[in-house]
């Protein structure tokens, strides 16, 4: 699988990482250099980052759906209770 970034977003990653390099590298690299970074990372890295978000993502929603019962749960039959004031 691979992670495609819409290119208005390429564009803004490749410029952080430019300015990364040079700030914290105390190096320049040019757009060729910064595009196969991220190119390397989106492949190497990337699936590691998504692949924990899908399962964060899937611990959330299990818990929310393990509370279902509780926070959507209305008693049943309670009519005759209200009535004789059970």
């Amino acid at each position: 699988m691979s992670i495609d970034i819409p290119k208005e977003k390429e564009a803004r990653i490749i410029k952080s990482v430019k300015q990364y390099f040079e700030e914290n590298l105390e190096t320049e690299i040019g757009d060729l250099k910064a595009s196969l970074l991220l190119d390397y990372i989106l492949n190497e890295i990337g699936p590691v980052i998504y692949n924990q978000a899908v399962l964060d993502a899937q611990k959330f929603m299990t818990e929310k759906i393990t509370d279902l019962d509780s926070s959507c749960y209305q008693p049943e039959f309670m009519y005759w209770n209200k009535r004789d004031g059970k």
